[in-house]
């Protein structure tokens, strides 16, 4: 049975200054099999199909409550086929094909971002970092050029003096809302099979199923990268969540163009989408040894989400305060007890948060040998574990039992979801909508809680065990 063991007094050339010993570089076969085992998931070829179709007429549908409706949900007014074809026709076809086409200005706004960004992450100095060793590539190490922070400063910069000298005014984001958001939908598809049809012309694919539209969903190649850009990083960092601050940043200044004053939920929204942009920027070097860089392949699922469906659905919670006061001409404002409180929970979440995922992620880093001090605003403490305690798996990895990981197994999972339900709360309950992110979160990271525990499972065995047995709480302790 593994014991659980403390990296403290522990020295030599198999440990780093922390006591934390270093990864080994050899793949075993279970890595290997691991690694190519092809299981179905979400509902295999037809599930993901009606997720690639669903996903973009849900984010429309969407677009419609918020945009007509003041974010009350809308449905046909005869449940016939008759009445659900005239639903759709003439209260979201239509409405899209007037207001959310796809203008030249939105055209210039979004593709000039992706432009931007993607130059940014190319030139741009930062450390260079190695992510973990990749079974499919005999244990190679690809090294990851970790420039987010600055390529983030910089960002900030340039739009703070397109908007203040008029040459671009950041309220022309939401105004072209429906517009950008088409552009995005239809740059998410062109993406998918750009880089799936690199990948078969290169022969990169890997883990393929067999299956055109599940394999189109999961994705061909596991690496993707345009000189030592990586795509798969980039797209996951660079271009969502900075596009969802900007979002809410244009709802805020709306709000102030239009009544001359900013509300406390504006403000809220605006510092929530901030903290999350910059955690993924100055924490970027945490990135090459997750599991998304690691193991899932660049496929429609990252690709769209992370181009369209990530920056368009999780701004609900902005938009519905800006148009609600634009409608009724009331702002949505709450006690100060209240408002406080979200506040306060919302700091709270983002200190574990942010700390459980650099306590995580730093400890990979030393096994893999790159862990990099940095002192990106904010460092928050106990954001790096002194001596950790781990179980020393048969495998070979560590399964940690330090910090937050010590307490809970997916505390970052239980702060992200924590501050998701506070993106809601601050609008009140007039909509679900800006509740969708939180609803949405939920499937998503019990579906992946669950694969985890799984895989976790087959690759430690009776370590797993042991492991739970120590830390027996998924989320919230002594609850669940």
């Amino acid at each position: 049975m593994a014991k659980e063991t403390s990296a403290a007094h522990k020295k030599g050339d198999d440990f780093n200054k922390n006591g934390v010993p270093k990864h080994r570089t050899t793949i075993t076969k279970l890595d290997e099999t691991l690694d190519n085992e092809i299981v179905y998931e979400f509902g295999g070829p037809v599930g993901v199909c009606a997720m690639m179709l669903g996903f973009p007429s849900l984010m429309y549908y969407f677009w419609v409550c918020l945009e007509y409706h003041q974010g009350k949900l809308i449905f046909p007014a005869e449940l016939t086929l008759e009445g659900i074809k005239s639903f759709i026709l003439h209260e979201v076809v239509n409405k899209v094909l007037v207001d959310a086409f796809p203008t030249w200005t939105a055209i210039k706004i979004y593709m000039g971002f992706i432009l931007f960004s993607f130059t940014l992450a190319y030139v741009m100095p930062g450390p260079l970092v190695q992510g973990l060793p990749i079974p499919s590539l005999k244990g190679k190490k690809l090294t990851y050029l970790c420039n987010g922070l600055s390529s983030w400063y910089l960002t900030l910069v340039v739009a703070a003096g397109l908007h203040l000298s008029g040459l671009f005014r950041l309220t022309q984001i939401i105004d072209n809302f429906g517009s950008i958001m088409s552009v995005a939908i239809i740059w998410g598809f062109t993406m998918t099979i750009l880089v799936q049809l690199s990948s078969s012309l290169l022969q990169t694919t890997h883990r393929m199923s067999g299956n055109l539209f599940y394999d189109f969903f999961m994705g061909f190649p596991l690496n993707p990268r345009i000189g030592h850009v990586d795509l798969k990083m980039w797209a996951e960092i660079r271009v969502p969540w900075p596009i969802l601050f900007f979002l809410s940043v244009s709802c805020l200044l709306k709000q102030y163009e239009t009544t001359g004053i900013v509300t406390a939920p504006a403000v809220f929204m605006v510092l929530a989408h901030f903290l999350y942009v910059n955690a993924c920027q100055k924490g970027e070097e945490c990135i090459p040894t997750s599991w998304d860089i690691f193991y899932e392949k660049d496929g429609f699922m990252l690709i769209f989400w992370n181009m369209a469906g990530v920056p368009f659905t999780y701004c609900y919670a902005s938009i519905y305060l800006m148009k609600y006061q634009l409608t009724t001409g009331q702002a949505i404002v709450h006690s100060w007890p209240y408002t406080a409180t979200l506040f306060v929970t919302l700091l709270v979440a983002y200190y574990i948060f942010d700390t459980g995922n650099s306590q995580k992620n730093r400890f990979r880093m030393e096994q893999n040998g790159s862990y990099v001090p940095r002192k990106a605003f904010p460092q928050l403490p106990w954001g790096h574990i002194k001596n950790p305690s781990y179980i020393q798996t048969s495998h070979g990895n560590l399964l940690l039992t330090s910090g937050w990981w010590g307490i809970v197994r997916k505390p970052h999972y239980t702060a992200d979801l924590t501050m998701s339900l506070c993106w809601g709360l601050i609008t009140g309950t007039g909509s679900f909508l800006p509740y969708f992110y939180f609803c949405f979160f939920v499937t998503v990271l019990t579906h992946r809680t669950t694969r985890d525990m799984e895989r976790c499972e087959k690759k430690y065995g009776k370590d797993w065990e042991r492991y739970c047995e120590r830390v027996p709480y998924i989320f919230i302790p002594y609850v669940f």
